[in-house]
């Protein structure tokens, strides 16, 4: 497979606390052959904070996009892949990255792929991670399982172009629906379910259910856009 599809993964890092970090990631990028860095709300930095890290990596480092909200940093992404070191039984996990890679890059030939870490002390939080389509983690000592933010985009990477250089070709993937439009479809759905007084406790799980579903489901734009005239139609009907 050839490595082309890198243009369309995209690394993310939510609320990045240290510039040292952003710069070893940025290294790390370089090193793999990835071009894409999105940063949320990250601590003050400037160029040369990163360059004292990242050397002769100044390509990455011009194209770095800053955004102040997750949910805009991912609205493109047709796939978001969330890194943790500790299980979430609710979500579509997986410890297997490197089973999991080859899958990124067919995603990758039809839409763009974001991997996404959170902060360094804490990692993802809860809305991070329902914005992701599955949780991956790397097979760590359990004693010790948290990572440095760089070495956990590092090693993502390493088994991308791992896969990628395995010559093995694959069938793509049909496109998906994007993260802007499946957002759009869970907050008018839960709209929709509030007005037919469908919640009787807990809307929050199950609104995490049905983003699961959904995901699984692999939605086309097409498939979302005939689940919103859906609920656009509860609405409707509801308010008569």
């Amino acid at each position: 497979m050839s490595p082309d599809c890198f243009e369309r993964v995209i690394i993310v890092l939510h609320r990045p606390e240290n510039p040292v970090n952003i710069g070893a990631a940025v290294r790390a990028m370089k090193n793999m052959g990835f071009t894409r860095l999105r940063l949320v709300q990250p601590t003050p930095y400037t160029a040369a904070d990163l360059l004292r890290i990242a050397h002769h990596a100044e390509d990455v480092i011009e194209r770095i996009e800053h955004f102040d909200a997750l949910d805009a940093a991912l609205a493109d992404a047709h796939f978001v892949v969330g890194t943790a070191a500790t299980r979430h039984p609710e979500h579509r996990t997986t410890d297997d990255v490197r089973a999991l890679a080859p899958e990124l890059l067919r995603q990758a030939t039809t839409g763009n792929v974001a991997l996404l870490f959170g902060p360094e002390a804490d990692g993802l939080d809860r809305a991070a991670l329902d914005r992701c389509h599955i949780i991956a983690s790397l097979p760590t000592n359990p004693a010790y399982p948290a990572l440095n933010l760089a070495q956990s985009v590092l090693l993502f990477l390493y088994e991308l172009r791992m896969a990628a250089g395995c010559g093995a070709e694959a069938s793509p993937f049909e496109p998906r629906a994007t993260q802007a439009e499946l957002e759009r479809l869970f907050l008018l759905s839960e709209e929709a379910l509030r007005a037919i007084d469908f919640f009787k406790y807990n809307p929050a799980a199950v609104m995490r259910t049905l983003r699961q579903i959904a995901y699984r489901a692999a939605l086309r734009p097409d498939e979302v856009a005939l689940l919103l005239a859906i609920a656009r139609q509860i609405l409707r009907t509801a308010s008569r």
